[in-house]
């Protein structure tokens, strides 16, 4: 959704119907902050039913407060160029999420 924002003339007038387009930029704003709480709460989700450890933990519970601050500035205190920094930190923080799943189960003791 961040970056329906950062494009959201191309989408405008390809008529392509994102959020941006149809519900406007701050609604599009506060979903992204909404759904990246919901998402922090998902990604602690092995570690609590037991399927992860502790490093799975530690970096799972670093990088959802790193997103959520991105989120968070997206919606409060935005600039030119936030919305493309939040997209490249979900892009991040997917890959980094996966890696640490690998990293607990395959080296963590």
């Amino acid at each position: 959704m961040a970056l329906a924002i950062h494009r959201k003339d191309d989408y405008a007038k390809a008529d392509i119907p994102m959020l941006p387009v149809t519900h406007g930029i701050e609604y599009t704003k506060t979903s992204i902050l909404l759904y990246t709480v919901l998402l922090a709460l998902v990604c602690l989700m092995p570690a609590l039913v037991g399927m992860t450890g502790l490093v799975y933990l530690a970096g799972s519970t670093f990088l959802s407060a790193g997103f959520i601050y991105y989120a968070w500035k997206l919606k409060v205190a935005a600039t030119e160029k936030t919305a493309m920094e939040t997209f490249k930190f979900s892009i991040i923080h997917l890959m980094v999420l996966f890696v640490l799943l690998l990293v607990d189960h395959y080296v963590a003791i």
